[in-house]
């Protein structure tokens, strides 16, 4: 749904304070400190194996940190206690999930639902919500994302293009604070990729917050308010677009961004 054009830009929305994550010897997460604030775009880019997928994983949850804070809207997912990441209670847990949503990279649809059903189940069945009017709701965001006709389509009957899209509709309906995209046209050829990048494009102009692990450079110039470069689990580089694409100040972005070019 729209948000608000008076988006106080200052609030912070998410902070991580000195992430680490390993897997067993592998350093993948070395100390990553970030802020977004309400109503931002951020944009993360970097090589495969630099950590940005796992930078995801622990800021939604489905990965456990090693060490550090994770605190949304003021309340802590996790903080550091003697060097060691320390999870808050199940309920503070509940609350903190409601607030972000999560976009993957293979859809990850229900496919023994229909197209309406993979939208409106959790709204129905976790949040509780009422029937009708998360029904109304989710017609009015397959709309959005130009679906209204599929709504009784199966997974199967969709292209990849079409199923992104209502995996953006599904995680839209949860009225998520801050959406997370991973890759989010990785698996989609360059016709498909310009629909979803339109609709993460109109999710900006409402001012949606946004954190996207993309490889879409020109995409993240134009809608980014920061951009993010991470490589070997460290962020090399954060500014605008203009500063990280255009005149970046790290020999191994330019690198990175060359290579893109080519």
């Amino acid at each position: 749904m729209a948000k608000n054009d008076n988006v106080n830009k200052n609030e912070k929305l998410l902070e991580i304070k000195n992430l680490k994550k390993s897997f067993g010897s592998l350093e993948v997460l070395k100390d990553i400190s970030l802020n977004v604030k309400r109503g931002e775009v951020v944009s993360i880019l970097g090589p495969s194996g630099s950590g940005k997928s796992t930078l995801l994983r622990c800021a939604t949850l489905l990965e456990k940190a090693d060490d550090g804070d994770l605190i949304y809207d003021g309340k802590y997912a996790f903080k550091s206690q003697d060097g060691k990441a320390v999870y808050s209670s199940k309920s503070e847990i509940k609350e903190v999930k409601n607030i972000f949503g999560l976009v993957f990279q293979n859809f990850n649809l229900f496919p023994h639902y229909t197209v309406l059903k993979n939208v409106t189940d959790a709204p129905i069945s976790v949040q509780k919500r009422k029937k009708e009017e998360v029904l109304k709701e989710a017609r009015e965001l397959l709309a959005k994302v130009g679906l209204s006709e599929k709504e009784n389509a199966y997974p199967s009957q969709l292209s990849g293009g079409q199923s992104q899209r209502v995996a953006i509709a599904r995680a839209l309906a949860m009225n998520p604070e801050i959406l997370f995209f991973d890759e989010p046209t990785s698996a989609l050829d360059p016709e498909i990729t310009a629909g979803i990048l339109k609709v993460l494009r109109q999710l900006a102009d409402e001012k949606m917050t946004m954190v996207i692990v993309t490889h879409e450079i020109d995409f993240a110039r134009k809608v980014s308010d920061k951009v993010i470069f991470m490589d070997n689990g460290v962020i090399v580089e954060e500014g605008s677009p203009e500063d990280v694409i255009d005149h970046p100040s790290n020999d191994r972005t330019r690198e990175f961004l060359q290579k893109l070019e080519k």
